[in-house]
């Protein structure tokens, strides 16, 4: 039976792949956004035959309550939308990664990029409302920030938050640009523009909204194989 369903186990609406672990590290992860409650669940139990740990993004209550069902474990955050079930034995702290968000409004993109990171075995700083509007927030914050070795910076508005940390730190710094801000802001546009264009080295950036890219990124650059 195991065989059969290697290296990826067909199930008529998506196909389920077990050997992503093998070949990156990490198992695969699923994208929850149009997919029904039924979809999710049954890619759910497919994909934890074979591994020990899950991760659903753009998720929804109505998704995580069969799931929760099956899986005692399963645990469900309201702020990154994200179902996670993390059957592994607990380990000892892994690399830091901080992830330092700009304002209230960027936390549901930070908290994925953290959740993301953590359960790629990386000890996780959320450090978050310390936006360049009151930039002495984070210079209060700069002692634990320097300390990681990789920085996830997510900002929306005018998204020069990762520029400051840039000239401050030196570790590598990954940009995340929010769709939160007012009309110019063009649904993130002008952020990621911004953080494209910055002229503070060390910066890598990602799309508009992607936690979790974010925190896959800084995983892969700090656990080494």
């Amino acid at each position: 039976m195991k065989l059969r369903d290697l290296p990826f186990q067909d199930l008529g609406f998506a196909k389920a792949d077990h050997h992503r672990a093998l070949r990156t590290g990490f198992p695969e992860v699923v994208y929850g956004q149009g997919k029904t409650p039924e979809q999710v669940t049954k890619l759910t139990i497919a994909l934890l035959a074979g591994s020990d740990r899950l991760l659903v993004t753009k998720a929804t209550r109505e998704m995580y309550t069969p799931v929760k069902e099956i899986f005692s474990d399963a645990t469900y955050d309201e702020e990154a939308h994200t179902i996670v079930v993390d059957q592994r034995e607990k380990s000892q702290h892994g690399p830091i990664v901080a992830v330092v968000s700009g304002g209230t409004s960027d936390l549901p993109v930070a908290r994925e990029a953290a959740i993301t990171a953590s359960l790629m075995d990386c000890e996780v700083k959320e450090i978050v409302d310390v936006g360049v509007a009151g930039i002495h927030r984070l210079f209060d914050n700069l002692p634990s920030i320097q300390t990681a070795e990789v920085i996830v910076a997510v900002a929306g508005m005018e998204g020069a938050l990762p520029s400051v940390i840039s000239g401050l730190v030196r570790a590598p710094v990954i940009a995340v640009p929010t769709s939160v801000g007012y009309g110019t802001s063009y649904d993130g546009l002008a952020a990621l523009l911004a953080m494209l264009n910055s002229c503070s080295p060390g910066i890598a950036v990602v799309n508009i909204d992607n936690g979790f890219g974010a925190g896959y990124m800084a995983a892969l650059m700090v656990n080494k194989p």
